[in-house]
């Protein structure tokens, strides 16, 4: 038996959110490498631009320390992302009304901090909640609506009504 071949750590960075996001990355790379090797059975001499890259792409690069001139690290960005899209553990977040990016960015932070360093999460619109918001993975479903605590707490909150009602008259 060989040494034991050591498996690299790469980091996601905190912008890349949903698996959409990945996927966004993943073709991205495959039109840089795309690009690559047609520059490389080109003419030599001439000139080349390399295409433009997005925020997402340039974060991948510099929290891994990628140089994607170089095709090894073009390989393992590529090997990554093809990890993250089969085993990276998803959530389901519904919302009342799209939240702000800093407030995503921020509850991406606390769970990927919680629960898994890779954890990507789905966003949806849920109207009918009115605030806070409903969790689901592939197995459970959590209720953090105001709807579902006000149904909960309802013979409460009628018996806060009746008690008001009764001291008015």
């Amino acid at each position: 038996m060989g040494p034991k071949k050591e498996k690299t750590v790469l980091n996601l960075p905190m912008q890349v959110i949903s698996p959409a996001d990945v996927s966004r990355l993943s073709r991205e790379l495959e039109s840089l490498e795309d690009f690559m090797e047609q520059s490389a059975i080109r003419t030599k001499g001439v000139g080349l631009k390399l295409p433009a890259s997005s925020k997402l792409l340039d974060e991948l690069a510099a929290s891994n320390s990628f140089n994607f001139l170089h095709i090894q690290d073009r390989k393992l960005a590529k090997e990554f992302l093809g990890t993250l899209t089969k085993t990276a553990p998803v959530i389901h977040l519904s919302f009342a009304s799209d939240p702000s990016a800093a407030f995503l960015s921020k509850l991406v932070s606390r769970l990927r901090d919680i629960i898994h360093p890779q954890l990507l999460v789905r966003t949806g619109l849920e109207p009918s909640i009115a605030a806070g918001c409903i969790l689901r993975t592939n197995n459970r479903q959590f209720d953090f609506s105001l709807r579902t605590t006000l149904y909960a707490k309802s013979d409460l909150l009628m018996k806060a009504l009746k008690l008001n009602s009764e001291g008015q008259t």
